[in-house]
Formats: C-alpha cells, sequence, structure tokens
C-alpha cells in the first residue's frame, strides 16, 4: 500500500533531511515543533464556544457546538505528544471540529509533563479530571450518561488507563472508549516497531524517548507503563481502537483489540491505510484524518444504541 500523497512528500522530506532524531532536540525544541506543526491541521472550526477553566489545579478546555447551552454527550480528550509535549493548542482544531461534528461538548484536559514530571503524575491528572467532570457533571453541562473518553497517542494511553481506574473505584464508568494509535507498550516489542520505527517521521527514538522521560524510575513492564500486557480488561465498557499502517505503534493497538476480545470485552479495530503516526492531525493535507474525524463523530453521535 503506498502512502497518501501529501504523507509521502513529508517522509519524503524527513529521509532527505537524514531522518532528525528527536532524541537530539531539547524537550522545549520538541513542543515548539509539535506547535509549529499544527499548520497542517486544517482550517480553523468557528462554529464553537471555548471555554477555558482550573478545577482542583487541574486545567480544562470546554468546547461546545453554538446554540447548544443545555446537558450534552461530552467527549474527555486527552492530547497525544509522547508524554512530554501536547496541549490545548497542538489539539485546537481537532477539539473544535469533534465538538461541531459530533454535537458533543468536548472537555480536554491539560495533564503534567516529562521530563518535569514523571510518572504517575499524568496518569494521576488524567484520573483526576475524569472524576472532577463527573462529580461537577451539572456545572459543566455533562450528561453523566454519555461520556466518551478519547485519546490520541499518549493520550489514548491516558484514556485506558484512567478507564480502568475509574472501572476499580466502582463508582462509574464512561460509555466508551475511542483510543487513536495508542500507546501501549514501553518495551517496543512489536515488529511494527521493526518496520516502520525508522522512516516515517514519527519514529521509534520519539516515542521511546518519550516512555524514558516519563517513566526514568519505572520498569517499562509496569502494567501503567506498558498496559497491553494486562489481564485485567473485562468490565471495560465498549473499546474502539484505530491503527495507522505506517506507524511503529500499529501492531500493538492490533494486539490490545486481541487481547480485549479475549478477556470479554466488546471491542473493535480499524487500521487506516497510507497513513503514518499522527496524522489524525493532519487533517489540512490527508483525506484519511479527515475521514477518521467524522468516523469518530458519527460513532459517538450513535453511542445511544451501543
Amino acid at each position: 500500500m503506498a502512502l497518501e500523497p501529501e504523507i509521502a512528500n513529508l517522509v519524503n522530506d524527513f529521509i532527505a533531511t537524514g531522518r532528525p532524531s528527536s532524541r537530539r532536540q531539547t524537550f522545549e525544541e520538541r513542543r515548539a515543533g509539535y506547535v509549529a506543526s499544527t499548520a497542517l491541521a486544517g482550517d480553523i472550526e468557528k462554529r464553537v464556544n471555548i471555554k477555558d477553566v482550573t478545577i482542583d489545579n487541574i486545567p480544562l478546555r470546554i468546547v461546545t457546538p453554538l446554540n447548544k447551552d443545555k446537558m450534552l454527550p461530552t467527549i474527555i480528550y486527552y492530547h497525544g505528544g509522547c508524554f512530554v509535549s501536547g496541549g490545548f493548542s497542538t489539539h485546537d482544531n481537532q477539539l473544535r471540529q469533534l465538538s461541531f461534528l459530533s454535537g458533543c461538548r468536548v472537555i480536554a484536559v491539560q495533564y503534567r509533563l516529562a521530563p518535569e514530571h514523571a510518572y504517575p503524575a499524568a496518569h494521576d491528572d488524567a484520573e483526576n479530571a475524569a472524576n472532577i467532570i463527573w462529580r461537577h457533571s451539572e456545572l459543566l453541562g455533562v450528561d453523566r450518561n454519555y461520556i466518551t473518553f478519547v485519546g490520541d497517542s499518549a493520550g489514548g494511553h491516558l484514556a485506558l488507563i484512567s478507564a480502568l481506574r475509574v472501572r476499580n473505584t466502582g463508582q462509574w464508568l464512561p460509555r466508551q472508549l475511542i483510543l487513536i494509535y495508542p500507546m501501549l507498550d514501553a518495551t517496543a516489542s512489536s515488529n511494527s516497531y521493526k518496520i516502520n520505527g525508522s522512516d516515517y517521521v514519527l519514529t521509534s527514538d520519539t516515542l521511546l524517548s518519550g516512555f524514558e522521560a516519563y517513566f526514568p524510575n519505572t520498569d517499562f513492564t509496569h502494567p501503567e507503563a506498558s498496559p497491553l500486557f494486562r489481564n485485567d480488561f473485562a468490565g471495560l465498557p465498549p473499546v474502539h481502537i484505530i491503527t495507522a499502517e505506517y506507524d511503529p505503534l500499529r501492531d500493538e493497538g492490533e494486539n490490545l483489540f486481541s487481547r480485549m476480545i479475549d478477556q470479554g470485552v466488546t471491542c473493535t479495530a480499524q487500521r487506516y491505510l497510507g497513513v503514518i503516526h499522527g496524522f489524525f492531525q493532519l487533517g489540512g493535507i490527508s483525506q484519511t484524518a479527515r475521514n477518521l474525524m467524522r468516523d469518530i463523530c458519527t460513532r459517538i453521535c450513535s453511542v445511544d444504541k451501543l
């Protein structure tokens, strides 16, 4: 299968410049580069209202479709960035589009980043944010019966861990999880790390250096470092997993699907062809990214049928 043409151009440029490694960048440079990449996100969706709030020291961004002030189905969104970068600015257009196209309120979580804050800081922030939103649902206009956790890359990891943690409290559960090419295996044991790890812009170095920065004192086989290998998925709500053909993380996402099915979880998965890790944020150049956005919103809009 060939790469999408515009994504192929990105890959060819990356190879032509010598496959620069994230390990040679400072974390400040990585963060600035991530913000700069938002130029590829496409036209900014303006048919939403945005409000930033901080509750119990957790910054939240609330995105709501225009003229919808009632209680709404809600997406709790955990951004990607390999645990070391990302936030409201890097995901602005995705949050806007998710809200407008789904008709849902989207509440994004700004969790603490490594290396300044190591494990379990981001995990605790992610779990605490979910519980804060659930506890303050009336104030925030959140319909507790229709909460979906969504996350990309490191955010997919955090969405999964947050669901497992809130399940373990026995108090509540999200209605469903949507995991977009989640980071699941800090040991990098899958074959796709080998075949997709060098050429496709977001490389093995990018992903593994993020794990190393966030888990400096944690065994990579720990169940909250590499949740792929857990045996306690039973009791989770329905899960949908998105993978990309040319992503180092492709195989672990698809292996998670198999493990969840084996453990009795209602789980679906879809591999998107011709694209790389991070493609969800390339809606300005990728038709597949635009298709994925609509696919996610369609799935969320049909949550009442689950």
